[in-house]
This record gives structure tokens, sequence and C-alpha cells, in this order.
């Protein structure tokens, strides 16, 4: 019999607890998803929003990825806590350091991927994950990059140009009333790489709160083409159910008026 999957659904797969460690001397916690009964057509590295604001690698369309993509989509999905970052898996060692010391950070995730032997690894970053994806991502083991809700804060036109001249596959999937960078800005701010595909979702915030599904849709079709989308809405079979409550009050909203290291951040007009 079906059951409908919801937001806390977690559909059958091989999940592990991981380490990663940077080649600054931390040790980072993670998971590793993995399919259940195949080998993993594709894999996502992901790289959380501000850990300052109540990001982590359970920031809940990581979460969401974790608990649903493997079954559904045949993705292997590897979260990581940056520097200093808690969650319900642990807390990595170190501090926040405003997208510097980060790039150790990134750089194990991707190494961890290319050593467990993930095909197809591509990053995708969300907020500020998505400026680290852009400053220290391209690497000759990663296919592309997704990025959700970009801010375009820390990652520089040198940054971008390094993106253009490899070629690879970039998306920036920029909600419609984003806080930051909305769809029109984007489409400039991203012209330096000319093989950005910058894709605006009616309706969507920073956030994605309510939107997860069309999100996961859109990450599937570019990382596995040959999977169908939209992916089913319920699932036939055992299914788990996670608890999210942890995290209520975790999201960007609850630290609106507590400042960040680093650039200056632009905020998008104010819908009238």
């Amino acid at each position: 019999m079906s059951e409908k999957i919801r937001a806390n659904s977690i559909l059958p797969g091989r999940r592990e607890d991981i380490e990663l460690h940077t080649a600054d001397g931390l040790t980072l916690v993670g998971e590793l998803a993995l399919p259940a009964d195949r080998d993993p057509v594709a894999a996502l590295v992901c790289v959380h929003p501000l850990p300052t604001h109540g990001g982590m690698m359970d920031s809940h369309i990581f979460r969401k990825a974790a608990w649903r993509l493997p079954a559904l989509a045949g993705l292997a999905v590897l979260r990581f806590n940056t520097r200093g970052t808690s969650s319900v898996r642990g807390t990595s060692e170190g501090a926040f350091d405003a997208a510097v010391g980060e790039r150790f950070d990134v750089a194990a995730a991707i190494e961890y991927a290319e050593f467990a032997g993930l095909p197809n690894v591509w990053l995708l970053g969300w907020s500020f994950g998505t400026d680290l994806v852009l400053k220290y991502g391209c690497d000759p083991a990663v296919v592309g990059a997704i990025l959700l809700s970009p801010p375009l804060r820390f990652a520089t036109d040198d940054d971008l140009a390094v993106w253009a001249e490899s070629g690879k596959p970039v998306t920036a999937l920029v909600p419609e009333h984003d806080d930051y960078l909305r769809p029109e800005e984007a489409r400039l701010r991203f012209t330096p790489i000319p093989q950005a595909e910058v894709v605006g979702i009616d309706g969507a915030k920073h956030l994605w709160v309510g939107d997860s599904e069309r999100v996961l849709d859109e990450i599937v079709s570019r990382v596995a083409p040959g999977v169908p989308t939209p992916l089913p809405s319920t699932w036939e079979g055992p299914m788990e159910v996670g608890d999210g409550s942890a995290y209520a009050d975790r999201t960007v909203a609850a630290f609106a008026d507590i400042p960040v290291a680093g650039p200056r951040q632009r905020r998008a007009d104010v819908d009238g």
C-alpha cells in the first residue's frame, strides 16, 4: 500500500556517520547516504547555509535530500558540518571563519567523495554554502555545481572566472522573493560564467519553505537526467519518520539581527 511522502519521511537507504579530516588538522562530522540496493548513479556533496544563522548539515533541503534521493533517484548524498557547526550528528572541530578556513572543509568533503569512489560528484550549496562552492569547489573531481539561493557575498569575479574557464555546468536556483539576490539581478551577476543557468522559482523565498519538492526535482533533473521528474510523492514499502523538531528555531529569519563577519550583505528590495 502506497503512503504519502511527508516532510520527515525517511525512505530506505544505507546511511553511515562519517568524519572528514581537513588539511589544517580538524575533524568534521557528517553522514553519507547511499541507495539501499544498488550503486549510486551520481553523488551530491551538500554545503550548508551560514552556521551563525542556523545553517548546518540538517538544514531542511539537505535533510530531505538525504532521506529521499537515495531511494527515489539512486543518488548518494554526503552532508557535513563545516568547522564549528553543530547538529544532532555532533559538532565539527574549529570555529566559523567567514569563508576563509572553510576552504579546507570543502576540500576535505571532495576528497572523501573521491576516495569513497562516488560517481559523478556534484556540489550542492545553499546560501553561504554557494559562496564556498564558488570559491573553492571547482575541483577536477567535481562534475558541476547547483546553487540554492546564492547571495554572491563572499564569492568574487575571480572565483566566477575559474568556473567559466572550467566549462563545468553551474545551475543557480533563485527564489522570486529572495532576501538577497533575486532572479533578474542574479542573471546579471552570473554573466561572467557563460554556461551558468539561472532558474527563477516563482513564489519561493530564501529558505525554500513549502518548495522542497520543486527544489529536489530541479536538482535531480540535472544530476541524474535519466530519472523521471517530478519525483514520486508516495512510497510503497518501508518508511521511517525522522524528527525535525530540534531545528524549529534554526532559520535565517530567527538570526536576522545578528551581524556576520565578512563583506557587507546587500539585501534585495522589499516587496511593496
